[in-house]
């Protein structure tokens, strides 16, 4: 097997570099049957993000957090390597894999709501590269720094190209003071090379605190100043749509008020992983689905008694 071209190194200068993105947002450009309007599609291609308010219902976004609240009392789940705690502390920093271990979030990742807008993003048939339940307790939950998660999929997953988009959606309310996501608005169009060489089973640090993989401050002072910040606060049920390489982080949460978000990554079929291009052996597949890439089915429609 050949290996893949390398058009967007990073951890492997001695110097950052600014790098123009050599791949499409919006792949997709027939919006006569688009899963949304033109206006919504031209903004996401434009600012790398899209966020749509309260998709899910009350009622399903309460049947996600008890499900949610059942997670974090298993303690076969606590003690896998698929859950992440805080840097200091016990409490849980995110679950991974949920697509794969529990029957509820599966079908929530295949709901057409945010599959079917996937799919026209990225033209095609997709598949979950990694899926993960967030926590940012009250008055615990730490920061995610500035990062784009290309970055850390090229490198360490050996995602090829940028054909690949997150969901976020907000299983409380996310406000500008419990830690909400912050992202530059068109920091899409251009990707950031880092330094540093990453450690091996990087991954089992990275996950509570990440510091190989992170933008220098003097590329991040370049990005605000051309790009500026907008904060993605929204009501619970809402859906936070956002491209692999749009730049983004949260601060830590000091409030009462948890912060707790579902994740899917929706990855083009023709754009799965090889190799990682840092060198390295994969991550595992809990983070990064490898072995068990198969396209995304929308559930059939449930039948109505009567």
């Amino acid at each position: 097997m050949s290996k893949a071209a390398d058009l967007y190194p990073s951890r492997q200068q001695e110097e950052p570099q600014i790098i123009k993105r050599q791949d499409p947002t919006l792949y997709n450009r027939n919006f006569s049957n688009a899963p949304l309007s033109e206006a919504q599609l031209k903004q996401y291609e434009r600012d790398g993000y899209i966020l749509l308010p309260e998709v899910f219902s009350k009622a399903e976004v309460k049947r996600f957090l008890a499900e949610m609240g059942q997670m974090e009392k298993d303690p076969e789940l606590l003690a896998s390597d698929a859950a992440i705690t805080e840097p200091s502390g016990n409490a849980l920093r995110s679950v991974f894999q949920i697509h794969h271990n529990n029957d509820l979030y599966a079908r929530v990742a295949a709901d057409p709501r945010v599959a079917d807008i996937a799919r026209f993003i990225l033209d095609g048939q997709v598949y979950i590269h990694q899926s993960r339940l967030n926590f940012k307790p009250g008055f615990s939950g730490k920061e995610f720094y500035w990062h784009s998660d290309f970055e850390t999929w090229h490198t360490e997953d050996g995602m090829p190209r940028m054909r690949a988009l997150s969901a976020s959606i907000l299983l409380t309310d996310n406000t500008e003071f419990n830690g909400s996501l912050m992202v530059m608005p068109g920091s899409h169009r251009e990707y950031i090379a880092c330094v540093g060489e990453t450690p091996e089973d990087y991954y089992r640090e990275s996950l509570k605190a990440q510091t190989v993989g992170t933008p220098d401050a003097g590329s991040l002072q370049q990005f605000q100043q051309r790009f500026g910040l907008s904060s993605t606060a929204a009501k619970a049920g809402s859906v936070l749509l956002f491209d692999c390489n749009l730049m983004h982080g949260s601060n830590s949460n000091i409030t009462a008020s948890p912060r707790s978000n579902l994740f899917f990554v929706y990855n083009a079929i023709s754009n799965q992983v090889v190799e990682p291009f840092s060198g390295g052996k994969p991550r595992p597949e809990f983070l990064a689905s490898r072995e068990t890439i198969t396209p995304l089915q929308s559930p059939a429609p449930q039948r109505k008694a009567g």
